[in-house]
C-alpha cells in the first residue's frame, strides 16, 4: 500500500490514502505505550487511534492530572491569564478515542523485554513505545541549585505550580524592586520564550509597579529568536523598565541572599530571580540510554522518530536532537506526534512509511497583554541529508507586533489544544 498524507498546521486529512472517516474500527493489532502527555505525546496517542481506526491499543502515561500549556503561560505572569486559562483535562482522550489513561510516572524502560515500570509498582508491556518526556534540568551545571532551591528561585519553564509561584513573587515584590531573568545558552525549550517573559513581566510592572526594573542576563551572544522585534518592543513599551545584558552566563546561585554569580565573578542581587537552568531531555529518556547527542538530546530517524540507539522506541518533542533550524516548540512537538503516529501505524499494520514528510511550525510571542508577533517555518525531509530541512521561501516573520496577531495567537492556542486533547 502507498501512503500519502498531508500533515498541516493542525490536522491530517488521510492516511494510507483513505479518508479517516471511512475506515471501520477493527480488533487490536498491537499495543503502543506513550510516555508523557505534552504536545508531542498526547498528539501521538490521539492520532495513533485515529490513523489505525482503533486497531492499535494505546496507553498514555502521564503523572499530572491535567495538561498545562507552556505556550501562553507567560500571560499568567503578565496577569491577563490565570493558570486555569492554560489548563485542560485529559479525559476527552479517553472518552473520544478510547485511549487508556494512566496517571503515574515511568521509572524504568526495558527495551529488551518491551516493558515499562511505574512508580506505583505496575509493569506494562508494549509492542512500540513513544517517549515524549519534555525537558529536565542539568542541576549540576549551576552551583547552589537543585530541585529544592528551585522552589524559591523558580524557573517556571514547566508550566504549572512554578508559574503560579513566580506570579506570586512578582505580586509580593515592592514597587521599585528588581527582577532578574537569567537565560541559559541555547539550545533550550522555546527559543523566544525568555524574551516574551521579559515583556510579560515588564507589562505587569508598567501597570502595577512602575518603579520596578527587569534586568536580563543572557548567556547567549544575542537574543536567540525574533531579536530585532523584541528589542524594538522593549524600546517602545518598556524603555525605562528593561535592561538587556548579553553574554552573561550564570554559574552559581546564592538563594539565601537572592544573588546570582556569573562566570567572571560578577554578583547581582534582586528581589525576584527567575533562573532558567541549562536543560536536556527528560530524565527517563536519559536513564533509558536515549540521549545519544552529547549525553543531552535524543537522536532519531526523522521518518519515524525511532531512536537511533534503541529499536522500537520513538522519541518526540523538546527531548530530541532537532534538525537544522527546527525549534523546540509546542507546535513542532504536535507535528512530531502526527508524523510518528502515522509511521508507527504503517509499521504495525503493514503499511508504507511516508518518505517525504512535510510539516509546519508557528510560534507566537506576546509583547504586551494584547499585541503579539510570530515566526513560522516549513520543514521537509531530505533523503540526502537524512534530516528535516527548512523549505526556502516558506514561513516568515512578523513585520511588527499587533493586536490582530494577539487575537490570532489566542485563537491558535484554542485550536491546537483541541487538536491535541479532544
Amino acid at each position: 500500500m502507498n501512503r500519502r498524507s498531508f500533515i498541516g498546521t493542525m490536522g491530517v486529512l488521510s492516511t494510507f490514502g483513505v479518508p479517516l472517516a471511512s475506515r471501520a474500527a477493527k480488533a487490536s493489532a498491537g499495543h503502543v505505550v506513550v510516555v508523557g502527555g505534552g504536545y508531542g505525546g498526547a498528539t501521538a496517542a490521539k492520532y495513533l487511534r485515529l490513523f489505525s481506526q482503533g486497531r492499535l491499543s494505546v496507553t498514555l502515561i502521564e503523572p499530572n492530572d491535567n495538561f498545562v500549556s507552556c505556550p501562553l503561560s507567560n500571560l499568567v505572569l503578565e496577569g491577563s491569564y490565570s493558570i486555569d486559562d492554560v489548563t485542560r483535562p485529559y479525559n476527552e482522550l479517553s472518552d473520544n478515542h478510547g485511549i487508556k489513561l494512566v496517571q503515574d510516572t515511568v521509572t524504568n524502560i526495558d527495551a529488551d523485554k518491551k516493558t515499562v515500570e511505574l512508580a506505583s509498582g505496575d509493569t506494562l508491556q508494549w509492542d512500540r513505545l513513544v517517549v515524549s518526556p519534555g525537558i529536565d534540568f542539568m542541576w549540576d551545571q549551576m552551583e547552589g541549585l537543585d530541585e529544592t532551591v528551585a522552589e524559591s528561585i523558580p524557573h517556571a519553564w514547566k508550566a504549572g505550580p512554578q508559574t503560579v509561584t513566580l506570579r506570586e513573587q512578582l505580586e509580593a515584590m515592592p514597587d521599585g524592586g528588581r527582577f532578574i531573568l537569567s537565560i541559559p545558552q541555547a539550545p533550550y525549550r522555546c527559543p523566544p520564550g525568555p524574551y516574551e517573559r521579559v515583556c510579560a513581566v515588564a507589562s505587569y510592572f508598567k501597570k502595577h509597579k512602575p518603579g520596578a526594573k527587569v534586568h536580563i542576563f543572557d548567556a547567549n551572544e544575542d537574543v536567540t529568536s525574533k531579536g530585532a522585534l523584541f528589542k524594538a518592543a522593549w524600546k517602545e513599551h518598556y524603555a525605562d523598565i528593561v535592561e538587556y545584558m548579553p553574554a552573561y552566563k550564570a554559574v552559581e546561585v546564592d538563594a539565601k541572599n537572592k544573588q546570582l554569580i556569573f562566570e567572571l565573578g560578577e554578583k547581582e542581587k534582586a528581589d525576584v530571580i527567575n533562573l532558567i537552568p541549562p536543560m536536556r531531555a527528560g530524565d527517563i529518556a536519559h536513564k533509558a540510554g536515549l540521549t545519544t547527542a552529547n549525553d543531552r538530546w535524543c537522536e532519531v530517524d526523522f521518518l519515524t522518530f525511532e531512536s537511533v540507539a534503541v529499536p522500537n522506541v520513538h522519541v518526540l518533542g523538546d527531548a530530541i536532537q532537532v534538525a537544522p533550524a527546527m525549534p523546540k516548540s509546542g507546535h513542532m512537538a504536535n507535528q512530531h506526534g502526527k508524523t510518528c503516529a502515522a509511521a508507527i501505524t504503517a509499521l504495525m499494520l503493514d503499511g508504507s512509511v511516508d518518505n517525504d514528510p512535510i510539516y509546519a511550525n508557528t510560534c507566537y510571542s506576546f509583547v504586551t497583554d494584547a499585541q503579539a508577533m510570530h515566526v513560522s517555518s516549513v520543514h521537509r525531509y531530505s533523503p540526502e541529508d537524512k534530516t528535516m530541512l527548512s523549505v526556502e521561501g516558506a514561513g516568515g516573520l512578523s513585520e511588527a507586533p499587533s493586536d490582530k496577531e494577539g487575537r490570532h495567537a489566542r485563537a491558535w492556542s484554542q485550536r491546537i489544544w483541541a487538536d491535541v486533547l479532544t
